[in-house]
């Protein structure tokens, strides 16, 4: 297993909270970094559906099995337990629940609901460079591979993990979003977004391109920021008021989804695509933002 920054973070949290919120991408390393660092603490999976089905009939008597606390894995598909968990806490200071999940607005729209204040919220990225200590000048591999853990501990191609991630992403978590009506149209978007990696995003151009409203464009970014899968940065500026209204660049969480996106099937065609200058800037800059969170600060 390889070790994650973000555990020793993970430790000191727990030590101050009782309630630990995980997020980040699918199949990043969530469940197996909270079952390592907290090994004493029942796993549950809230994607098997016999479980998640009887946490949504019972959510009382589900988290009475559970009296010291357990780790919650996808907690986002049973709302309800948040505000009994809430309730748990309160009443029991030596109790401990760590929560996972892989989409990032609803977890953050039940926190706020009830467990502001209650929990400390970290996100978990793909590999970092100095989890996976790559050789110097092997980017392009990197690009073209990403930095998903399973990639690296099965040895699997990019060109067999890649699809099928992103068909798991639709099947999981865009299906079941209310305003998301064509789903091959969606993926198509999501192209359109790679092929801007690394650009000024033009709200205008990219709905016109996908064949949708400007404001439809904005609400499919906002989902798949939401989900992981890719993110608009802010440009620096001194005035603040000009970081908000100037236009940010695209950006993906992963090089090797974009890839994926883009029909990069080998590695040498990293070096000959019309975006290798975008996807190395899209690695360097992902690399800070991992900095960031792995250490427990979530700023973008």
């Amino acid at each position: 297993m390889i070790e994650r920054t973000l555990a020793a973070k993970l430790i000191t949290l727990a030590k101050k909270f009782q309630v630990i919120t995980l997020t980040g991408p699918r199949q990043s390393g969530k469940t197996t970094l909270v079952q390592a660092t907290f090994p004493t603490l029942p796993y549950v999976s809230l994607e098997e559906p016999d479980i998640r089905q009887i946490a949504l009939t019972d959510a009382r008597g589900f988290l009475a099995n559970y009296p010291n606390g357990a780790i919650l894995d996808e907690i986002q598909n049973t709302p309800d337990l948040f505000s009994y968990i809430q309730k748990l806490v309160d009443e029991n200071r030596k109790i401990q629940f760590i929560l996972t999940g892989s989409s990032n607005f609803l977890l953050m729209e039940k926190i706020s609901q009830t467990l502001a204040g209650r929990t400390a919220v970290l996100h978990l990225l793909p590999l970092s460079f100095a989890e996976l200590k790559p050789d110097a000048g092997q980017y392009e591999n990197l690009i073209f591979k990403g930095q998903y853990p399973r990639i690296y501990d099965r040895d699997l191609a990019p060109t067999d993990f890649y699809p099928a991630y992103i068909q798991t992403y639709v099947e999981k978590d865009v299906r079941s979003m209310k305003n998301i009506g064509d789903i091959n149209s969606f993926i198509q978007f999501t192209q359109l977004c790679a092929g801007r990696i690394g650009q000024l995003l033009n709200y205008a151009s990219l709905a016109s391109d996908a064949g949708i409203s400007p404001n439809t464009a904005k609400a499919w970014l906002s989902i798949l920021e939401s989900s992981y899968i890719l993110y608009r940065l802010q440009p620096y500026h001194r005035n603040f008021n000009k970081r908000l209204v100037k236009s940010p660049k695209l950006y993906f969480y992963d090089t090797g989804i974009a890839c994926s996106l883009l029909g990069i099937r080998e590695e040498n065609q990293v070096n000959l695509h019309y975006l290798k200058g975008g996807l190395f800037e899209n690695l360097i800059i992902n690399e800070f933002i991992k900095r960031n969170f792995h250490r427990g600060d979530n700023r973008l």
